[in-house]
């Protein structure tokens, strides 16, 4: 007997790409959404601002974990461009196989909290997870040769208790995450170009040829980078886009359900 609901704290979902219009849910009332992305070639800055902004659409505190650090001769430099993401990201950059800097996610680790793990296929996910449940837990693969990826090896979710009171989920790998429905997201992902877009001379700016435009006269400044406005633009007219064709989709559905139960009055 279901003697009541409770609300959800967190939320996270994304465009099913198999079903146009369509949103596929990925994992609810987590506190903590831990970002995970290696620092060989799965490393992408773009694909990190779009987990980041679902992340904070959804209500889970985004936290970049940048794993296969012992694999990279510049870590600096990568978290350093992880955190400028948005200063609502935490960043930390591991070596599960090397044990190195695992001890600063000991922080998340208190009881009563959850934490989902989401990225690409063979970023270290599983391999992360064993490392913090201190035991094999997850079935891990070893790193393809021809192009220094890992091999897919979770392909379902999993929700894991560990004693000391903390609940972990793994998800499985994602190829690409849409953006859909979340615009808020995006903004507080990008807070900055937010800020600046206020200071314009106009409310409608476009920044563009308008006069007194404070982000044209950040970028050239330098103190707002091109390939961050450009990409700010890029995630907020892609989740347009497929808020419209959602919403399209829904009107369908309605009208169909409406012509269905119609046609069953006339029988």
């Amino acid at each position: 007997m279901i003697v009541s609901v409770c609300e959800r704290k967190s939320f996270l979902q994304r465009p099913d790409q198999s079903k146009k219009g369509v949103m596929q849910y990925m994992v609810a009332n987590a506190d903590y959404c831990f970002i995970v992305t290696s620092l060989n070639e799965d490393y992408s800055f773009n694909r990190m601002a779009r987990y980041v902004s679902v992340a904070l659409q959804g209500g889970a505190t985004p936290v970049v974990i940048l794993t296969k650090s012992d694999l990279c001769s510049n870590v600096g430099r990568f978290v350093r461009e992880a955190e400028s993401l948005s200063e609502k990201v935490h960043v930390h950059a591991i070596s599960a196989i090397l044990d190195i800097g695992l001890d600063e996610l000991d922080a998340y680790m208190t009881p009563g909290t959850t934490i989902c793990l989401i990225g690409s296929s063979g970023v270290g996910k599983s391999t992360l997870i064993n490392s913090i449940c201190k035991e094999e837990i997850m079935k891990t693969s070893e790193i393809r040769e021809d192009d220094g990826e890992g091999r897919h090896t979770t392909t379902y979710r999993k929700l894991i208790e560990l004693p000391n009171g903390v609940t972990i989920i793994d998800t499985p790998g994602m190829r690409e995450i849409g953006m859909a429905n979340v615009q808020e997201g995006i903004d507080d992902t990008f807070s900055d170009i937010l800020e600046l877009e206020s200071r314009c001379k106009f409310s409608n700016c476009r920044h563009d040829t308008e006069p007194g435009c404070a982000v044209k006269a950040a970028i050239e400044s330098g103190e707002l980078s091109v390939e961050r406005y450009t990409l700010y633009k890029n995630l907020g007219r892609e989740n347009s886009n497929n808020h419209a064709r959602k919403k399209e989709v829904s009107k369908w559905a309605k009208a169909y359900k409406k012509m269905n139960k119609r046609n069953m009055s006339d029988l």
